[in-house]
């Protein structure tokens, strides 16, 4: 190999981390900060790296009286969405730094509003229900403040959708039926969404100050001290050299990274960087290439250990510990990786792509000895945390085991700097998810303030059960035991909640959908006895699946920028790509067995499903992609597809009905393989 070609394999592999910060901003609107100017630079960075310093140095030696800490936290992340984060026009009025006037006004009034609570919380006990001007004038500002900042840092989208259920809150006594409830006045709303703990300084602003916080932190400094890069080279070693080499890194790469990172966007762009302009120089078409990373990078928010932020507010609403949801997550997580490889492999056999060549791998022995220490802190996080204690303390933890590996490793040393720039980029990435639990904050109020969720829960369930009446005749006809009328119904609600999660996922990130929907669309999944776990996950899977689904497909069109290809076609084909995940959710609500930590499980239950699972997914790549042991054509891809369908189902007739239609068609194509039959190869 030449030393030119060399060069540029060596930095193919290598990661660059500013590439990707400006890639992750350029196609991330929560990180589309504004140009500071003079002053104002040292001066918000400094509030930034404070800001991280305060979760860090709390995490670790005790977190304050809980209204003061969501206090301060509140406090800085508004005040610092208003100083960093620009309006769609220019504000009137002079500027200081290249912040207008007003948004500095706007960032004082947003500390003083947020504080005003906590200094007089010891009176608000005598207050709540009757609160004094004051506390109304306070609140209000409070709530558009919160507004504001959800709009500039994420855009209209979620906002509106909380001014929706603002007006639902003052007017819905006007309205007939099952939404129908008592009403509520402006006092009387912003008491609940302001002084109670039932709103803005709710459930989802503790978990982001308390939990989420810490493990971005964690995972900003974790990626800066090594642990991305090693987890490339690792998936390099051990799938570089199979066909179709370089997608298949992506996906052992993406679902290492993601472990860390919890961010399909930040996930895509990262690993991309490498594994795109690689898949692509070994014959990959490039809106292909784009998908397959886009496909793989959106398991990173369900992948333990750290997940999302959704996942640390998951176990405040269902009360359960941190280490009972990873081990519910992991199955689940594994098949939406299994069902990308899948159609990966079978994707580089059809088209006759190869592997990588030895020469362009890293070497294992290497790759071990130089990074084995960067993987120490990940160790060491997910050690405290089944040991029992408390998230923040296991992210303390791993912080500090990163900045001190980061110090004496000599292979990949932290200077002052770099732990610096951490600290600031770890506020930033927090600081849109702040604003967006606050603001679904009042969302959750208002459900709690005219009891929304049950009254939408019953909506849906009640839709369900008409539409299912329809087909009563067909079930009827059907041998016993195959179907039933309350199975027909439970998947028509799953459906429906899956629509709605899909398409409102479209315009709100998938923290602020989840916190929504599980106020709203839970109820209805565990009304029909779907284990309030299984209910949540169904949720959190739907509202990622909107990262991959046209037209609003973030991942995608991040990973279609790396690759150069059609924004609409590279998501068309992440969602084929990540069609598990779409189906994967419905077996573990009719089959929470596969879940692990529900109520009756058992190794037999648990196996049967998986295994039936596992094989359904590798026979629906088979299908999608058009080729097992040979090219076939629709006419085999059909009864794949359906064959895969009833092998996912979780029942066991089911199973070996659909493993009875795919084998003869599997057999078929393997003879023609023998005699060299197989039809033409499709154009990648």
């Amino acid at each position: 190999m030449s030393g030119a070609t060399g060069g540029r394999v060596e930095g193919e592999r290598h990661l660059d981390l500013e590439r990707a910060a400006a890639l992750e901003k350029s196609y991330d609107a929560e990180l589309r900060f504004r140009q500071l100017r003079g002053f104002a630079v040292p001066l918000v960075s400094t509030l930034l790296v404070a800001l991280s310093v305060f979760h860090y140095y709390t995490a670790g030696f005790g977190i304050l009286t809980e209204h003061w800490h969501k206090a301060i936290h509140l406090a800085a992340v508004l005040a610092l969405i208003f100083l960093m984060f620009p309006t769609r026009r220019r504000l009137p009025g002079p500027s200081l730094g290249g912040i207008p006037l007003l948004d500095w006004l706007f960032a004082a009034a947003a500390v003083v509003v947020t504080l005003y609570l906590p200094i007089v919380f010891d009176d608000l006990t005598f207050r709540i229900g009757m609160p004094n001007a004051t506390d109304v004038a306070m609140g209000t500002i409070m709530v558009v403040l919160t507004l504001e900042a959800a709009r500039r840092s994420m855009g209209w989208v979620l906002p509106a959708i909380v001014c929706v259920f603002i007006l639902y809150a003052l007017f819905g006594h006007n309205l007939t039926g099952a939404l129908a409830h008592p009403g509520a006045d402006w006092e009387g709303f912003v008491n609940h969404v302001y002084l109670t703990q039932e709103g803005i300084f709710g459930i989802p602003a503790k978990v982001v100050a308390t939990f989420v916080f810490h493990f971005v932190l964690f995972g900003v400094i974790a990626t800066r001290m090594g642990l991305g890069q090693f987890f490339i080279d690792i998936a390099s070693v051990v799938a570089g050299r199979y066909p179709g080499g370089p997608a298949k890194v992506a996906v052992v790469s993406s679902a290492l990274f993601g472990s860390i990172s919890g961010s399909s966007i930040a996930n895509t762009v990262t690993t991309g960087s490498l594994t795109i302009p690689a898949m692509k120089r070994i014959g990959y078409r490039p809106h292909f290439a784009g998908a397959v990373e886009a496909a793989a990078s959106a398991g990173g928010q369900i992948t333990p250990p750290i997940m999302g932020a959704a996942a640390f507010v998951m176990i405040e609403f269902l009360e359960i510990p941190l280490t009972t949801l990873l081990l519910a997550a992991a199955i689940p997580a594994f098949m939406h990786f299994w069902g990308v490889f899948v159609q990966v492999h079978f994707e580089a056999k059809r088209l006759g792509l190869k592997g990588l060549p030895e020469e362009e791998l890293p070497r294992l022995w290497p790759t071990l000895r130089d990074g084995w220490p960067t993987v120490i802190p990940l160790v060491i996080l997910v050690w405290v945390i089944v040991e029992g204690y408390t998230p923040y303390l296991a992210a303390f933890w791993g912080i500090t085991a990163c900045i001190v590996v980061g110090f004496l490793n000599p292979r990949n040393r932290l200077t002052l700097r770099d732990l610096w720039d951490a600290f600031d980029m770890g506020a930033r990435y927090a600081l849109a998810v702040g604003a967006a639990a606050a603001a679904v904050g009042i969302v959750v109020g208002v459900v709690t303030l005219t009891g929304a969720g049950f009254r939408v829960g019953f909506i849906v369930t009640q839709a369900a059960a008409s539409t299912a009446e329809l087909f009563r005749p067909l079930i009827e006809a059907l041998p016993p035991g195959v179907a039933t009328m309350q199975g027909l119904t439970l998947f028509l609600t799953l459906l429906f909640v899956a629509m709605v999660c899909i398409m409102m996922g479209a315009g709100i990130p998938t923290t602020a959908l989840y916190i929504v929907l599980a106020a709203i669309a839970a109820p209805a999944v565990t009304q029909l006895g779907v284990p309030p776990i299984a209910a949540h996950l169904f949720i959190l899977y739907f509202g990622i699946l909107a990262d991959l689904t046209p037209p609003v497909c973030v991942s995608a069109y991040a990973a279609a920028g790396i690759a150069g290809a059609n924004p609409f076609r590279t998501g068309l084909t992440a969602f084929r790509l990540g069609l598990a995940k779409a189906i994967v959710p419905f077996v573990f609500a009719y089959a929470p067995v596969m879940l692990v930590v529900t109520e009756g499980f058992t190794w037999g239950g648990f196996l049967l499903t998986t295994l039936t699972c596992a094989l359904g997914v590798l026979v629906l790549g088979i299908g999608l992609t058009g080729y097992a042991f040979t090219h076939m054509g629709l006419a085999s891809q059909a009864p794949l597809v359906l064959a895969a369908l009833l092998l996912i189902a979780p029942s066991g007739p089911l199973a070996l009905a659909g493993l009875a239609l795919a084998a003869p068609v599997l057999l078929v194509n393997a003879l023609r393989a023998r005699r060299g039959a197989g039809l033409a190869p499709r154009p990648g």
